[in-house]
């Protein structure tokens, strides 16, 4: 029986218990109390792109919050005043709460990931940052959601590092617009001598098409070469049914 539940993961920098708001955190009386709710809140919020909440609808109170992470609610209280003086939280107008960094703590880790945050709190008008009833994330935020597509490109990268490990061989590196086409540097090097003007074009079309289908490849050099082919066969110029008829006085 297929397993179809969605499955998001928290994903923690090696200076993670280093960073000066978390240093903070724990150096208060009962910091390591409000260590392990800020760690549980960042995974409760997964689901819903770093808002706390138990549905679209109903956000979560510190009673509930309470009976989630099993601390008292008095301490789950003070709790959430420190994280929000520390800006690891942030009040919604809707009344729920969202965790500000979660998007650096999702899927896969890069500077193009917290280049878009930046840009993110630099188009941000207000602190609250969904409006009240949003349930989607705006244009500028879908790409540091916790979409699926990261976990799967997490997924893939694990699989080269395997790979690497397991034969010795140079893991593959990722490419196009969402850096799931894994191709060697010979592969790379074949599809630029091979296609010089159209490799990149068919490294992102192919990259665009895994992310939004989902499917998944043995080869995507293999693949690209197969499209590549494909189209110049559509262009080729189709050969007409020869024309047998003769006028009046003519033979065949």
């Amino acid at each position: 029986m297929s397993d179809n539940r969605k499955y998001y993961y928290l994903k923690l920098k090696e200076n993670y218990f280093d960073e000066d708001a978390i240093v903070l955190l724990e150096s208060m009386q009962d910091g390591i109390l409000y260590s392990n709710i800020l760690l549980k809140l960042y995974l409760k919020s997964l689901k819903n792109g770093g808002k706390l909440q138990l549905d679209e609808n109903i956000p979560y109170t510190a009673q509930m919050i309470a009976t989630i992470t099993r601390q008292q609610v008095g301490t789950v209280e003070r709790a959430l005043q420190i994280f929000m003086k520390l800006g690891l939280v942030e009040p919604l107008q809707n009344g729920a709460l969202y965790m500000s960094n979660i998007e650096l703590l999702i899927g896969q880790s890069s500077t193009e990931g917290e280049r878009k945050r930046r840009a993110r709190l630099a188009l941000q008008e207000q602190k609250a940052l969904p409006k009240a009833g949003a349930d989607k994330c705006p244009p500028y935020q879908a790409d540091i959601c916790p979409p699926e597509i990261e976990i799967e490109i997490e997924k893939e990268i694990e699989k080269e590092r395997e790979r690497e490990l397991d034969t010795g061989q140079p893991a593959r590196a990722a490419y196009g617009r969402y850096e799931n086409v894994f191709l060697s540097q010979s592969e790379l090097d074949g599809l630029k001598a091979d296609l010089p003007d159209k490799w990149n074009y068919y490294i992102d079309r192919l990259s665009c098409h895994i992310a939004s289908s989902g499917k998944r490849y043995r080869s995507h050099a293999a693949t690209i070469y197969k499209w590549a082919q494909e189209d110049a066969a559509r262009k080729a110029p189709k050969k007409g049914i020869p024309d047998y008829s003769c006028k009046e006085g003519e033979s065949l």
